[in-house]
């Protein structure tokens, strides 16, 4: 089993409150999560109105198709265009 786990960090330009910045992270963790089997939730930065860290995990049984599922939705949160991705990490932990 391979697990990959992926930690973006967002700016979201356009949030002027914590209630806009919940709007575009609801948008962004629905549509993720409806279009690709992944778990995402915000983990980090939780008061910060503009800035948000999500975290993504996906599990399969190949390293490779792991990999470039977590490649897939990174460049899909990318094109939504709803906020920067400014950084990402990710790693795959075999068990």
């Amino acid at each position: 089993m391979v697990v990959g786990v992926a930690q973006l960090t967002l700016m979201i330009h356009s949030s002027f409150s914590l209630k806009d910045k919940r709007s575009v992270l609801r948008q962004i963790k629905d549509r993720t999560s409806n279009k690709f089997n992944v778990s995402i939730a915000e983990v980090d930065d939780n008061d910060i109105q503009n800035r948000a860290v999500l975290g993504l995990a996906v599990v399969g049984n190949d390293r490779r198709h792991v990999n470039s599922s977590l490649d897939v939705i990174l460049q899909f949160i990318e094109d939504l265009h709803l906020a920067e991705v400014v950084s990402s990490d990710l790693e795959l932990l075999n068990y």
